[in-house]
């Protein structure tokens, strides 16, 4: 299958209801076991690729280094790749654009991309990111491949304890409206947990809508509320982690 079917092919997986369900994973070794799993798609976590080459999360894994696990990653399996691109490895649009044609030409159909300010605080004014979204999309249009850009938002993971989330549903759908405008395929609310938030957010969405779970076992759940895409981000990692801990403390 070419790079431009399995793009289109994986974009068919984002149905309201009946969610597309990502086991995210940080290596080829790990991509491999999703996919003999039977998973229909294999998708990266950024804290876990990081973590998994010593590094914190936050695009502190250098760039070079990503790619590389990321082409051996897309080489490893067959089934449709996408990659959580963090904030696109740089601040401007011209810069995230090459970014971005970088990562396609891996042999990826699609990627996370988030509004969060990396190493900074907040997030970026919905116009920059709406101007980073587009130099996104014109570099993914520029060769030719239909990549499903998730873009995600950082509102509820970002905001003040003391601040309801019930109260950030209005700019995050704000930001959903116009991301969707800009050229994205996915809406991505990491950090959203109250169950009717989450409904009310699919209903007023325009694009398929992305939780964060750490349970595989709460997949009916979210989809009955309507989410397209759910993903475990690093707990399988951390899970895992704490497993060889465990076993080798035990040897010990």
């Amino acid at each position: 299958m070419s790079q431009i079917e399995k793009a289109r092919h994986f974009r068919s997986f984002h149905v309201p209801y009946n969610p597309l369900f990502l086991y995210n994973i940080w290596d080829a070794g790990s991509a491999k076991a999703v996919e003999s799993a039977g998973s229909k798609a294999v998708a990266t976590s950024s804290w876990s690729v990081a973590a998994a080459h010593g590094y914190e999360d936050g695009e502190q894994l250098p760039l070079e280094d990503m790619l590389a696990t990321v082409a051996r990653i897309a080489k490893s399996v067959e089934l449709p790749v996408t990659v959580d691109f963090e904030g696109g490895y740089a601040a401007d649009p011209e810069t995230v654009g090459q970014n971005v044609r970088r990562l396609l030409e891996l042999g990826i159909v699609g990627f996370n991309f988030e509004d969060q300010i990396v190493d900074g605080p907040g997030l970026y004014s919905v116009e920059d990111q709406v101007s980073r979204i587009r130099a996104a999309r014109r570099a993914a249009d520029s060769l030719g491949v239909p990549a499903f850009i998730n873009a995600r938002t950082d509102v509820f993971l970002k905001a003040d304890r003391e601040v309801a989330q019930a109260d950030l549903v209005e700019e995050a759908l704000l930001r959903e409206k116009a991301y969707a405008s800009a050229g994205a395929d996915g809406f991505f609310v990491p950090g959203l947990i109250d169950t009717v938030l989450i409904r009310q957010v699919c209903e007023a969405a325009t694009l398929p809508v992305n939780i964060m779970t750490t349970s595989a076992l709460e997949i009916r759940k979210f989809a009955d509320l309507g989410v397209a895409r759910i993903s475990l981000g690093p707990a399988p990692y951390i899970v895992l982690m704490s497993t060889v801990e465990k076993e080798a403390n035990a040897l010990r």
